[in-house]
């Protein structure tokens, strides 16, 4: 599977976003999806996931309550909305999809990656 993502841009600190990934293929319903995100000098972390129904999450601790992670499998697409957005949530934003069954927090589990989305928090 091809991951696409996009919707970064730059965001006062206190506002919202919401970042796409488009999936290519017919299989997009079989891989659980998850987003990660890297700062600069920072390792790449996870941030949130979805089960390939859609039925379940989870997130990063930092961003419970704020991120909204959600797809929608009849348009290949994965979202993540982020609210009440602060100057540490900038990072370049990643999606990525898990072949394998257990919403993984994981990076090492997600087989496919797509290119960068890069968000600016201002303060």
């Amino acid at each position: 599977v091809q991951l696409q993502a996009f919707g970064g841009g730059l965001v006062q600190a206190g506002g919202s976003l919401r970042l796409s990934c488009a999936a290519s293929g017919r299989t997009f319903s079989k891989y659980d999806m998850g987003w990660f995100r890297q700062a600069p000098g920072k390792e790449r972390e996870f941030v949130a996931a979805i089960s390939r129904s859609g039925g379940s999450t989870r997130y990063t601790d930092s961003v419970k309550g704020r991120f909204t992670i959600s797809r929608d499998n009849a348009k290949n697409t994965v979202y993540l909305q982020m609210n009440n957005l602060k100057p540490e949530d900038t990072a370049d934003y990643y999606c990525a999809a898990d072949p394998v069954y257990g919403l993984a927090n994981d990076r090492q589990k997600f087989d496919y990656w797509g290119q960068g989305t890069q968000l600016t928090v201002s303060s």
